[in-house]
């Protein structure tokens, strides 16, 4: 991991790193040192990449308020990855499928497959190299968040991970996602919106049946596609406080449960 330039302000550090070909950003609270809680940003399709805006607002949320480490990087043929010919024809495709109302489900949960074969092998060397280093840790709890597209290939990667604590998937359907989901077995929160175009509702609901946890939880909400409730934010940022910090077993988890202790002794 080679990182090429470094941003600060509002006590976050934002570091440009690139991994082999694989275009990165890392955010971490300014000086940090020792393990943390990281969390996994992964965008979506469309003009989407490493730096939009969705990405670096949530990513700075959970670095001033939690202390977080958060890491994205360029999905094959987005951001600053080289455009692959294959893709863009298909994504044209699907696009023009789209304007003529066709239903393009299923083509577009094919694309993502072929996205997350190439995607994987690629957040799990970015993982590797994160957890060496002095401001991520090797031992803090690892979260995942990705929606459609996003989710699309986080769910191989982490059927395929054992490092993931925790993740937050949506947008996504039943097709060609079941046999990965049926091997996640940490705590998952699922969204997914009841007239999305994009994917139909049963199998939207057929896909978090499907998720082997325990800890599971579906929250449906009306509109379409891209239309999330920004109050789903919020959730995110809980589930991921409970998951992370609160269950988290972590060294920051255990200093955290000092702190809040010690507080408490003064009355605070």
């Amino acid at each position: 991991m080679r990182f090429t330039s470094e941003t600060t302000s509002d006590g976050v550090s934002e570091r440009l790193f690139t991994l082999d070909d694989i275009p990165g950003v890392l955010w971490t609270p300014l000086g940090a040192t020792g393990s943390r809680p990281l969390v996994l940003l992964c965008h979506g399709s469309g003009d989407q990449h490493k730096k939009c805006p969705g990405i670096v607002g949530r990513a700075r949320r959970y670095v001033t308020a939690y202390g977080f480490a958060v890491a994205a990087i360029d999905v094959p043929g987005y951001g600053d990855r080289p455009k692959i010919e294959e893709d863009e024809r298909l994504r044209t495709d699907i696009k023009a499928r789209m304007a003529a109302g066709e239903h393009v489900g299923l083509r577009f949960a094919r694309y993502s497959a072929v996205l997350a074969e190439r995607a994987l092998p690629e957040w799990q060397a970015t993982l590797d190299a994160l957890r060496e280093l002095d401001s991520v840790g090797a031992d803090g709890p690892v979260g995942y968040w990705g929606l459609s597209m996003g989710a699309g290939i986080g769910l191989p990667f982490v059927a395929a991970e054992s490092r993931i604590t925790a993740t937050v998937f949506g947008l996504v359907g039943h097709d060609t996602l079941a046999e990965a989901a049926a091997r996640i077995t940490v705590p998952v929160e699922f969204l997914l919106q009841w007239d999305d175009e994009l994917v139909p509702r049963d199998s939207g609901l057929a896909l978090f049946d499907a998720f082997a946890s325990r800890h599971k939880t579906l929250h449906a909400n009306p509109g379409s596609h891209a239309y999330v409730p920004a109050f789903e934010l919020e959730d995110i940022e809980r589930f991921f406080i409970r998951h992370l910090v609160e269950g988290g077993g972590s060294t920051y988890t255990a200093k955290l449960s000092r702190d809040k202790r010690s507080a408490q002794s003064d009355g605070l």
